[in-house]
């Protein structure tokens, strides 16, 4: 079956920069792996490509249109997304600002001990937030709108299938990108920083998620 996909190179090409580009996404990937490891790195992507799923889907049936055509469509994702990204702000702000605790043998087998029995929910945890910071901005949407129709021919007879197989193609060339920076970046956490330096990093990105949160308050519809 013909779908009418044009220019499958250039397109391959245009994702891979848009996935290199930082944003949200880039970035909470980047700071879960750093903060907790491969498989929390690996989690925040799958949440981030399970988003996109919503997103492709939006757009091969028309929600993606909607929120370009309607203003109250858009302001109503695009201030929950940014309400979301404040509360994730806010959380590595009061990690930053909580003074650590002295370390200890006893501390340290518990941490573990907590660890290991609690890994399984954090994950679920990092998937849903790495979900939620997808889904929840309208610009993805708008972008999903926009990008794909460039790609597909117009006269095609399969226009919802041809929605669907790019977009199932930037998913899986997304997470592929996702998975390679998680374990590219993971071996950083060998290094050990001072409980001081842990904490300027948590302060570091909740400013960071701070800023993208009031930029995705002032982003207007194209």
């Amino acid at each position: 079956m013909d779908l009418g996909l044009k220019d499958p190179a250039l397109f391959a090409l245009t994702v891979l920069v848009l996935n290199a580009t930082p944003g949200v996404d880039l970035i909470f990937t980047l700071t879960r792996t750093l903060q907790q490891g491969v498989c929390a790195g690996l989690a925040a992507g799958a949440g981030i490509s399970a988003g996109c799923v919503v997103h492709a889907l939006g757009a091969a049936f028309g929600l993606a249109a909607l929120m370009a055509t309607s203003a109250a469509a858009f302001n109503l994702v695009k201030w929950a997304g940014a309400a979301y990204l404040l509360w994730l702000a806010l959380g590595l702000l009061r990690s930053a600002a909580r003074p650590a605790a002295p370390p200890s043998a006893a501390s340290h087998s518990a941490a573990a001990a907590q660890a290991a029995t609690a890994a399984p929910s954090a994950l679920g945890a990092t998937f849903r937030q790495g979900l939620l910071t997808n889904v929840l901005n309208p610009k993805v949407a708008i972008f999903f709108l926009a990008l794909l129709p460039q790609f597909i021919a117009a006269d095609t007879a399969h226009p919802t299938l041809a929605f669907l197989a790019l977009g199932g193609w930037f998913i899986v060339q997304s997470a592929a990108f996702l998975a390679l920076l998680v374990l590219a970046v993971a071996p950083l956490r060998r290094w050990r920083p001072g409980a001081a330096l842990r904490r300027a990093l948590d302060g570091a990105a909740g400013l960071l998620f701070l800023g993208l949160a009031v930029r995705l308050a002032w982003t207007e519809r194209a």
